[in-house]
């Protein structure tokens, strides 16, 4: 089958990884091995001399990442076009787990002296790899209010150092949104690039690129696999020579290649990825409806409701709400506790994405190496739940929430 363009999200999952199968067989062959031959020496050198590296040796690159590769690419450029009109490229790099991901982003792009800008809530992991490995490198690292443009104006005429502007959105757990086209704008004037950690969303909801970001960001553990059956992450670009050259080389070196298998994986679970996506964005808006009317529940967040405070700039960039909630109980972290003990049908486990609900308590699990004071500046208080929402029968979550918040309130 040629290479076509297609219009559905669902044709682009199902049929990009088949054009990078040269063996005929009906799914993507899992390559288990850690090198590949050549026929001659003069094959090899011109191996080594080309453009595509993926059949010398699985650290640099192989054919099952290759097509999973693709089909990210395919997603996140799905119906945009570049500044002359024509189709969009972009090259996505596979990694084994987000943070492998997010350091050949960071370290491909700054060096001791540069200054980096983020703002509050973001990812546990995200904020550590900053403060704790890019800062001890020399990386000044500037968390701001970011969706304050004037602020964001004067932290870069005072840091001329900055070069990277990293952005979460929307974040985890609190489902901050950033409005990625107003900080883009804003970063091109002073020739600085934008990356967006697009997990929570996925390219079915948001495609920063359209926005005007420079990379992309997917731990793609969570909703593009689905499945929790492996850890992959992948950064994308739109600077093809860049990412060929530079951001390859920092991502070959630094080790953090995926494996075939866990490649394989991936590709069969963003076959889904439409079906699932609209299941779990159905469930969380009536999961989230149910929740904020609950004498139980002192606060929701969900971009969906029109009380949370990003709600306008989710419907500006995303074609739907994204299905992560978190939700404050009354009784604080004891509730919170009985809460997650008294569930029978969500699932009590870190992460998100999966096709079944995950309960979670983010500051003492996924946020605990983030201090206190610096947790709560940004909503993330010691009684507040996260929830991913699955695709389960919206009426057996309702009754299961039902039950564990009346064991919470006891």
């Amino acid at each position: 089958m040629g290479k076509k363009t297609f219009k559905g999200i669902s044709t682009v999952t199902l049929h990009t990884a088949s054009h990078e199968n040269d063996n005929y067989s009906h799914t993507t062959p899992i390559y288990a091995t850690s090198t590949f031959t050549f026929g001659s020496a003069e094959e090899g050198m011109d191996r080594f001399k080309g453009d595509d590296k993926t059949r010398l040796y699985s650290r640099w690159g192989n054919p099952t990442f290759t097509a999973a590769e693709k089909t990210i690419e395919a997603l996140e450029a799905h119906g945009l076009k570049n500044e002359q009109g024509e189709p969009l490229q972009v090259k996505a790099l596979l990694h084994a787990s987000g943070q492998a991901a997010m350091t050949t982003l960071f370290f491909s792009n700054l060096s001791a002296g540069d200054t980096l800008i983020s703002h509050y809530s973001l990812y546990g992991g995200s904020q550590e790899l900053m403060q704790k490995v890019l800062q001890e490198a020399g990386v000044k690292i500037i968390l701001i209010d970011i969706h304050n443009e004037a602020l964001l104006t004067e932290t870069i005429k005072a840091n001329p150092t900055t070069k990277l502007i990293h952005l979460e959105t929307p974040a985890n757990p609190t489902l901050q949104c950033v409005d990625i086209a107003a900080v883009c704008k804003i970063a091109k004037a002073h020739g600085i690039k934008v990356s967006v950690d697009n997990t929570v969303a996925t390219p079915y909801l948001q495609q920063p690129f359209a926005l005007g970001a420079d990379f992309v960001f997917h731990s793609a553990t969570k909703f593009l696999n689905g499945h929790g059956s492996a850890l992959h992450g992948v950064l994308l670009g739109k600077d093809l020579e860049l990412m060929h050259t530079k951001v390859w080389k920092w991502h070959v070196l630094l080790g953090g290649n995926s494996n075939a298998f866990d490649a394989y994986l991936l590709i069969q679970g963003m076959k889904t990825l439409e079906l699932r996506m609209e299941k779990h964005c159905s469930n969380a808006a009536k999961v989230a409806n149910y929740l904020v009317n609950h004498p139980a529940i002192a606060h929701v967040n969900y971009t969906g409701l029109a009380t949370h405070p990003h709600h306008e700039i989710a419907k500006k960039q995303m074609k739907q709400h994204a299905p992560l909630i978190s939700f404050e109980l009354k009784g604080g972290i004891e509730a919170g506790k009985k809460f997650i003990n008294a569930v029978e049908i969500c699932t009590r486990a870190v992460s998100l994405g999966t096709v079944d609900t995950l309960v979670s308590h983010p500051a003492s699990m996924t946020h605990m190496s983030i201090p206190k004071t610096e947790r709560e500046k940004y909503g993330i208080t010691d009684g507040l739940i996260r929830m991913s929402v699955g695709i389960e029968n919206i009426e057996d979550l309702e009754a299961d929430l039902a039950q564990a918040l009346a064991k919470a309130q006891a």
